[in-house]
């Protein structure tokens, strides 16, 4: 691999697999136990998660893993590896989806549920929350799940491609 590629390519493929496997992690674990309990848990826990992932080390991975990979494929690119680079522009646009997802779906979702989160006696009030919550923030997960999954997949074969 040339190595003005191989710290990019490297670094894309790290935050990509982080990436991956936080949305995984939801998919698999988080959401499924918190759906165990009432609608004021779930939504409390919900914005308490959604308050703590707006961190450094979040962003550094969440933009990261976008700067990385394109970065990557530029210099694979300009060095002639076009198989390699041809799988990491492919990254980059299932990258990008899943952060166009992101930021059309799960951040407004978060932000209307900070925004409606405090002390509530109705349960009808709550369940109705939960319910325009869930119905779009879990699917739209688990798109991003695939779309980072796959994005990992095609680094994974840059990483191949580019030593061959």
């Amino acid at each position: 691999m040339p190595e003005a590629a191989q710290p990019a390519l490297t670094a894309a493929t790290i935050a990509m697999g982080l990436s991956a496997g936080l949305y995984f992690a939801f998919d698999v674990s988080v959401l499924p136990g918190l759906a165990r309990g009432d609608d004021e848990a779930y939504l409390t826990a919900m914005h308490h998660i959604n308050d703590a992932i707006e961190n450094g080390l979040f962003g550094l991975v969440f933009l990261g893993a976008f700067l990385a990979t394109g970065v990557a494929g530029g210099r694979l690119q300009r060095t002639g590896r076009r198989t390699a680079a041809r799988w990491t522009w492919a990254a980059l646009a299932l990258y990008t989806a899943a952060v166009a997802l992101t930021l059309r779906v799960n951040v407004p979702l978060n932000r209307r549920l900070a925004a409606a989160s405090g002390p509530s006696a109705n349960a009808g009030e709550l369940a109705a929350l939960r319910r325009a919550f869930t119905t779009r923030w879990t699917p739209s997960n688990a798109v991003r799940t695939l779309a980072c999954t796959a994005a990992l997949a095609c680094l994974g074969r840059a990483l191949a491609s580019s030593r061959a």
